[in-house]
């Protein structure tokens, strides 16, 4: 008898399987279709493990998002300690890069998305609540560092600080060409440096 692909129902196996298609496909590729086909089971197992596609597309992201606020929160934390609050913005806009060398999928995927994309209507309160709560660690994060570099957490500071931490990096690595390129580094690095050298006008 001739065995078929092996059926794949544990939770984070099917995970993997979405965030690999999102990042092949985009978001519109990551069905539940699709990734019942990738991963060899039905369409009710997955709607069993996740409810709907906006959850499912949720727990791709809580799951990477989670992983790497604590690694971008240790790298930012050790760089303000022994280097100062410039060389923590530095740490954070470049720490997807960083982390793609050991997380590629996860890195990609994270530039693409941000948290305000994943919110809908059917979105189960689980979800959404840990969707809120992680944007919030973020602005946390990036509230700190315009706290350490001009004493200041006016719109107008944390604006700035999020442009050198979440706009930059998806504009300049997002490319499948300049994830691993030095130049877009250089750019990005010379960037951060060039824009929190002063201080922003005040509101």
């Amino acid at each position: 008898m001739v065995r078929g692909r092996p059926r794949e129902h544990n939770p984070q196996t099917l995970l993997n399987h979405a965030r690999s298609l999102w990042v092949e496909k985009g978001t519109a590729g990551l069905t539940i279709r699709a990734l019942s086909d990738r991963a060899g089971v039905g369409n009710g197992v997955i709607y069993n493990a996740f409810g709907s596609r906006s959850n499912l597309l949720a727990q791709v992201w809580i799951r990477e998002a989670d992983a790497f606020l604590d690694y971008q929160r240790d790298l930012v934390d050790t760089a303000v300690r022994d280097r100062g609050a410039q060389a923590g913005v530095l740490a954070a806009a470049l720490s997807l890069r960083s982390y793609a060398s050991t997380n590629e999928e996860a890195a990609r995927l994270l530039l693409a998305v941000e948290a305000k994309d994943l919110i809908s209507t059917d979105l189960g309160a689980g979800e959404g609540s840990e969707v809120v709560r992680l944007r919030a660690e973020l602005g946390r994060l990036i509230t700190g560092l315009a706290d350490e570099l001009w004493g200041r957490t006016d719109p107008r500071a944390v604006a700035l600080v999020k442009i050198c931490v979440v706009d930059l990096p998806g504009k300049l690595l997002l490319s499948a060409n300049r994830l691993d390129s030095g130049l877009a580094q250089h750019a990005l690095r010379e960037a951060v440096r060039g824009i929190t050298a002063a201080e922003p006008p005040p509101t």
